[in-house]
């Protein structure tokens, strides 16, 4: 049994990521394996209570569930000291809003989906406004989390990469335009009046990659693209895509590491996963996926030649190997959960804050600028 209870707000778990990241599979098997252990064996069980506009959607989930409690009444809840601890997986237009209430309710405690505004200006709010509240801030670093990303970090701490040189990241897959086959992403993501956009969605995920992993980011060059401008939504109707759908980008970082990031939603995938990035250094190499991380080191390096004239006979990828390990890794949406709970319960401060989400946001703004201008943009050190 539990020795403590937390209650927990969740706004917008009906919702894509709220329900199956967060809700199904981070949540509820924090529920069931009896809370969140702490430093000292204690634990700390979650009460959530579902909120969202829709009272049919989330009695659906509440039965599917189990009977978890459920609200539309968002501010009576706000107003219910037993739920200290909000967590917002609304959309990006509406994250600002409900945080702002929510803080200004007294909730000391937020954790959220990114990025955590559309605009560095309400980010830049958020983050004062934390900090004026005395708020422990909590913003989703899933990746960081993932087996891939936790085998590369420890690839790097073991000092495997020598000095590490450059960073090629490959991000995307086809998204079905909606027209003769169904489009798997909202097409949302296609209209930049609805904060959709490949910059706005994808570089707070490599902000937080690169700062943490390689180091904080000093400059920017992006070209954004809407490679395809005719989409169909969820009824079939077309529409004129008015976001990017690919961007591609070269950020470096203050370690003096290059970092070149592919981000495309129509190209086919040739590799093993939709997401690698292959880290180059002066004694070894890897490459990431979000699961996998395979080395190639120094002395297992094939000595290359360039001739155009012949087949080349040599099958690089033999010169790889798969990192082994016998470690189960839990859900990364559910590991940072628990981190962020124990940050939380045992007053420790906890790295992935507002401010670093703002970071975030304002790569992406920087990102933008960038492909506006068509040249690179300078990434300031600090952010307030």
């Amino acid at each position: 049994m539990a020795d403590k209870t937390l209650g927990v707000i969740l706004n917008g778990a009906t919702g894509r990521m709220g329900y199956r990241q967060h809700l199904v599979r981070s949540i509820l098997p924090i529920i069931e394996q009896g809370g969140v252990e702490l430093s000292d064996g204690s634990r700390v069980q979650l009460d959530p209570i579902l909120v969202g506009r829709h009272e049919d959607k989330l009695k659906a989930v509440s039965e599917k569930h189990g009977g978890i409690k459920y609200t539309t009444d968002l501010d009576s809840v706000l107003a219910d000291d037993k739920y200290p601890l909000y967590a917002d997986f609304l959309v990006t237009s509406a994250r600002v809003a409900a945080i702002e209430k929510a803080i200004k309710a007294g909730k000391k405690a937020v954790y959220t989906e990114k990025p955590i505004a559309e605009t560095l200006e309400d980010a830049v709010e958020l983050v004062k406004l934390g900090k004026e509240h005395d708020v422990v801030s909590g913003v989703v670093h899933d990746k960081l989390f993932l087996p891939g990303f936790l085998k590369l970090r420890r690839l790097i701490d073991s000092g495997f990469f020598g000095r590490i040189l450059s960073v090629h990241g490959e991000f995307g897959y086809w998204v079905f335009e909606g027209d003769w086959h169904k489009s798997q992403r909202p097409s949302w993501n296609y209209k930049k009046e609805q904060g959709g956009g490949m910059i706005s969605d994808m570089f707070p995920h490599w902000n937080y990659i690169i700062e943490n992993l390689f180091g904080r980011i000093t400059d920017v060059y992006a070209d954004a693209k809407t490679e395809i401008p005719d989409r169909w939504d969820e009824q079939g109707n077309h529409y004129d895509a008015t976001a990017e759908d690919a961007a591609y980008a070269v950020f470096n970082t203050v370690n003096g590491i290059t970092v070149q990031m592919n981000s495309s939603w129509n190209t086919r995938v040739f590799r093993d996963e939709l997401v690698e990035f292959q880290v180059d250094g002066t004694l070894g190499s890897a490459v990431i996926g979000l699961f996998t991380a395979k080395i190639q080191a120094r002395p297992a390096t094939p000595l290359a030649f360039w001739n155009p004239d012949v087949p080349d006979p040599h099958n690089y990828w033999d010169n790889w190997q798969e990192i082994a390990t016998d470690e189960q890794f839990e859900n990364g949406f559910k590991a940072q959960w628990e981190e962020y709970i124990r940050a939380l319960v045992e007053h420790k401060p906890y790295p992935y804050d507002f401010e670093s989400g703002a970071r975030g946001v304002r790569l992406a703004n920087l990102g933008y600028e960038s492909a506006k201008e068509g040249r690179k943009i300078e990434v300031p050190e600090n952010l307030l």
